[in-house]
């Protein structure tokens, strides 16, 4: 079986992103309740018991509000790097030691017949770290929660045939909306989120004729819409000539609502 992925949900409400090939299955994160990662599962026709490991990007809590939970419900293996392990100790409730495991920023640990690589980026967290899947010859990278992404990162994820990538906020949008001019700041700064404009530039600098599917990911409630993200994203794709259409998909992410388990 080829490699499977579906977005379960994604945004500030919440994020997770499921992962399976025929001899394992992962959890991305895991920042919403017990019962609602139970319904997002259901609608994909896959069951939580069915899970191998939990992989975590960082600490923030719409990406581990119902790890502790979660994990201790269904006996999950947690992977994460040390510092993170650190910072969200006291927000996930104890882990049993047997379920704890360290995977380091900047290693490649095999989950059955799935590589994952670990890849560091600049955001306001401990060590927060995203990861590109290869299985068989076909790679999916998962970025988001990214203030800038830098050539190093580039390197990394370049050429893989889909991306779930950030386009968390429209520029125009966040300067004229409501937030105060601190969490602006912070928002725009290198080390907190990809605008939709963000998203488009580093996509054309990756992308290559393998790509097939792109996945617009951790969309701001306030500050961005779904048709402004992909417009965004494929003016600046179209501008250097990457046509989207039956050859390359552009997909939207819900925080409520999965994605369709889709083959990488």
């Amino acid at each position: 079986m080829a490699l499977q992925f579906s977005v379960l949900a994604s945004g500030s409400t919440g994020n997770a992103i499921y992962v399976e090939s025929e001899q394992y299955r992962l959890l991305v994160d895991c920042g919403l309740s017990g019962k609602k990662m139970e319904g997002l599962f259901s609608k994909i026709n896959r069951s939580p018991k069915d899970l191998d490991a939990i992989l975590v990007t960082h600490e923030h809590s719409d990406h581990v509000k119902g790890l502790g939970v979660f994990s201790r419900r269904h006996r999950l293996p947690i992977y994460a790097n040390e510092k993170t392990w650190a910072a969200m100790s006291g927000s996930i409730g104890e882990i049993p030691t047997d379920q704890k495991f360290v995977f380091d920023c900047g290693s490649t640990k095999m989950f059955g017949d799935i590589d994952v690589e670990s890849f560091g980026v600049s955001h306001d967290a401990a060590e927060p770290m995203f990861f590109v899947f290869r299985q068989a010859q076909k790679s999916l990278t998962l970025l988001t929660d990214v203030g800038y992404v830098s050539d190093k990162i580039k390197g990394t994820i370049q050429q893989s045939d889909a991306y779930i990538i950030e386009a968390n906020h429209d520029i125009s949008m966040l300067m004229a909306g409501r937030y105060p001019w601190n969490v602006k700041r912070r928002i725009l700064g290198d080390s907190g989120h990809i605008s939709n404009e963000d998203a488009g530039t580093a996509l054309v600098d990756v992308l290559d004729d393998r790509t097939k599917k792109i996945y617009l990911a951790h969309l701001s409630k306030d500050n961005n819409m779904k048709e402004l993200a992909r417009m965004t994203v494929q003016q600046r794709l179209e501008q250097e000539g990457l046509r989207i259409g039956e050859a390359l998909r552009l997909y939207d992410t819900d925080p409520e609502m999965p994605t369709k388990l889709e083959v990488v």
